[in-house]
């Protein structure tokens, strides 16, 4: 018997592609992209990252890394830190703006996804998220980690 497709994929990616837009809107006008907001938010979670862990963890290449921490660091919210280690490597630490560029991004992202989710209630909203968290790791999709990061600067 043939199985016919319930529409929940086609769903997910609606949503997703409306989420995302909607998220870059809503950062866009604090002078940030999504991809900025990621690398502040790992960087925040683990501070003294090297650009080259950071890179490896988010799936992109090198010099596009680079890129987006220029972009970070000519804001003043991220500072590279030679590490005490490895002399060739940088370490990524928020400067005292990044913190509060971090608090920005928190709210906002509060506000989005109450928006997004405002029709589910608190235990529906939960089950939603542990139901997406399987289908993301069955799909062997790195926890935390948009994967739009792994085409950024390709062609």
């Amino acid at each position: 018997m043939e199985r016919r497709p319930t529409g929940a994929a086609f769903l997910l990616a609606q949503l997703g592609a409306h989420a995302e837009r909607r998220f870059g809107e809503r950062v866009a006008q604090i002078g940030l992209t999504p991809a900025d907001a990621g690398v502040i938010r790992k960087i925040a979670m683990d501070p003294g990252v090297s650009q080259q862990a950071l890179a490896e963890h988010l799936g992109l290449l090198p010099s596009r890394m680079v890129a987006l921490v220029d972009a970070l660091e000519s804001k003043g919210i991220v500072e590279r830190r030679r590490s005490t280690e490895d002399r060739r490597n940088y370490q990524l630490q928020l400067t005292e703006r990044g913190q509060q560029v971090l608090q920005n991004l928190s709210r906002i992202a509060a506000e989005h996804e109450e928006d997004l989710c405002s029709s589910l209630s608190h235990e529906e909203r939960a089950r939603l998220r542990d139901l997406c968290s399987r289908i993301a790791e069955q799909q062997g999709l790195t926890s935390g980690v948009h994967p739009g990061y792994r085409h950024l600067g390709r062609k």
